[in-house]
């Protein structure tokens, strides 16, 4: 997890995050310690994070082939990628 998502979080709570297993998990946690979280907190909760340009290849065959499917959760918008070669979905 990137440190500066911990930024102004309490010793404490930094624990409990860094205990969570799952998304709902963290969520929950933010929910019962009264945790607003930024965009860019919940994009990263989510996997939202951004992967873009040629780069990106799937992780099993190396095909740079993929559909890139968008779908929202929590209010944040999460992607992950599907190859269009294999049928390896990846980025969840």
């Amino acid at each position: 997890m990137k440190t500066e998502l911990l930024k102004g979080l309490s010793e404490e709570q930094i624990a409990k995050v860094k205990a969570c297993k799952s998304q709902e998990e963290l969520l929950k946690i933010a929910k019962e310690e009264g945790i607003e979280l930024t965009d860019e907190q919940l994009q990263a909760i989510n996997g939202g994070a951004c992967i873009s340009g040629p780069s990106i290849k799937c992780p099993k065959c190396g095909s740079s082939k993929y559909d890139t499917i968008v779908y929202y959760e929590y209010l944040a918008e999460c992607r992950y990628y599907v190859c269009k070669k294999c049928g390896t979905e990846w980025g969840k």
